[in-house]
């Protein structure tokens, strides 16, 4: 059983798919495809099962999944350990971002990095929270940031920040919705639903936020419009063709916010959390542990803006 093959059984498994897998890692698909045969023959098992779609494991599969994954993390560990004797810190360190945070914290995230870690590689992926939460489970990413996520066993997760989400409108007239009358200061959440709402479409947090409290007292938003990016978003709002309702930081990365009013939602407030976010199953490296502690610190900071 060598390394190669447990790494390379571990990313068809993840992947779903020898093809995804080889442009992963860089390795011809018929080399690939000989690493996890020679590992079922040596396993007596078959691993994985193919169909038109890809391939997912088997039982066993699974099972040798787990502790694939354990052999490779502890590998890693032991090489992280070895560089720390030379006074380094390395390892690669993946970090996934929610669109409405990416650009606010990238840069001061990746500039922190490279001077507390100057040898771990750092890869920041920008996703929505439900398939982060499935590449954390998976291991395809080591931490993440994540509004509301479900308890679960398989994940450790500290509350960073805790927001109630606001109406965003425009200072100028509606363009199309001449009828409605001017927004107050703070309206209910029965008032909102008669608003015409520009949103990201699912299965973004806010969005599903938004819905499943609204269902709560037997209503539906008002949604015009479904567009995946905050500031396309607030362009949009300040147009005058809609409203949005995000958490106050998001105004942070707008370079103007003059032209928009905030409105304050109330009975029952829309409350978001955004937790960090990593596995419970896979012990910490050194870098790991450094890098929470970095991010959460980085994050605290952006929100305070």
């Amino acid at each position: 059983m060598e390394l190669k093959q447990i790494e390379s059984f571990v990313r068809v498994a993840e992947l779903g798919s020898f093809t995804k897998a080889s442009i992963a890692m860089g390795l011809a698909q018929p080399l690939l495809s000989r690493h996890v045969r020679h590992l079922e023959v040596e396993l007596h098992q078959n691993l994985l099962i193919r169909n038109g779609r890809g391939v997912s494991p088997t039982a066993a599969g699974l099972l040798m999944l787990e502790h694939a994954r354990g052999i490779l993390h502890q590998v890693a560990l032991a090489k992280e350990e070895l560089s720390g004797t030379k006074g380094t810190l390395s390892g690669p360190i993946s970090i996934g971002l929610p669109p409405s945070l990416s650009k606010l914290i990238t840069v001061p995230l990746t500039l922190a990095f490279q001077k507390a870690l100057p040898q771990a590689k750092l890869t920041l992926t920008e996703g929505f929270s439900a398939p982060m939460y499935e590449s954390l489970r998976s291991g395809r990413i080591d931490i993440a940031l994540l509004y509301n996520p479900a308890p679960t066993p398989e994940l450790e997760q500290t509350l960073l920040h805790e927001d109630a989400l606001i109406l965003i409108a425009s200072k100028q007239p509606l363009k199309h919705f001449h009828h409605l009358k001017p927004i107050k200061a703070a309206l209910t959440l029965k008032e909102l639903c008669e608003l015409p709402l520009i949103v990201p479409s699912r299965p973004n947090a806010f969005r599903l936020l938004i819905e499943t409290e609204m269902h709560r007292i037997g209503k539906k938003p008002h949604i015009i419009l479904e567009i995946d990016g905050i500031n396309a978003i607030l362009e949009l709002v300040k147009e005058g063709l809609g409203f949005a309702v995000l958490p106050t930081y998001t105004l942070n990365q707008f370079p103007d916010t003059t032209p928009f009013t905030t409105h304050a939602i109330k009975s029952p407030q829309l409350r978001s959390q955004l937790m960090l976010v990593w596995s419970s199953k896979r012990p910490s490296t050194k870098t790991q542990k450094i890098s929470l502690n970095l991010t959460q610190k980085i994050i605290l900071s952006a929100l305070k803006m």
